[in-house]
């Protein structure tokens, strides 16, 4: 047993190894600092954050009084972004990254562009149509 606060070496191992990944990943990975483009679009960049850790350690044998302690710890982050959150002076959209997006969630995210598209395309026919009668009379 270690001498501080009567806690076994493993402990310290533990905690030293979650104080690590801690300082590695923070909101600010997660949800990225804006980034100010021109004319007034801000744009955050959005992150799967992927973390794990192993940690062990074993008493060894001695004939010295003295603790015999023999541990180690690791840690692994994995950081992929995986939209882009983009803010417009009238319109806010989520990009979203697929790369490995399957076909159901790719039509998903298309379905606003199209109907954007096809509102647009309705709306410039209506006004010609409504253009050729005004030019009728």
């Amino acid at each position: 047993m270690s001498e501080r606060n009567n806690e076994h070496p493993v402990q310290e191992t533990l905690r030293v190894t979650m104080d690590e990944i801690r300082g590695m990943v923070d909101a600010n990975t997660i949800i990225g600092r804006p980034i100010q483009c021109s004319n007034d679009t801000t744009v955050i960049p959005i992150s799967k954050v992927s973390f794990g850790f192993a940690s062990g350690g074993s008493d060894l044998p001695t004939k010295v009084a003295k603790d015999m302690f023999g541990g180690g710890g690791g840690a692994g982050v994995s950081i992929s972004p995986i939209a882009f959150l983009v803010i417009m002076p009238n319109d806010v959209k989520l990009l979203q990254l697929s790369v490995n997006a399957s076909t159901p969630n790719a039509i998903v995210n298309m379905v606003p562009d199209v109907m954007d598209k096809v509102t647009g395309f309705l709306a410039e026919r209506q006004e010609k149509k409504a253009k050729a009668a005004a030019e009728a009379e």
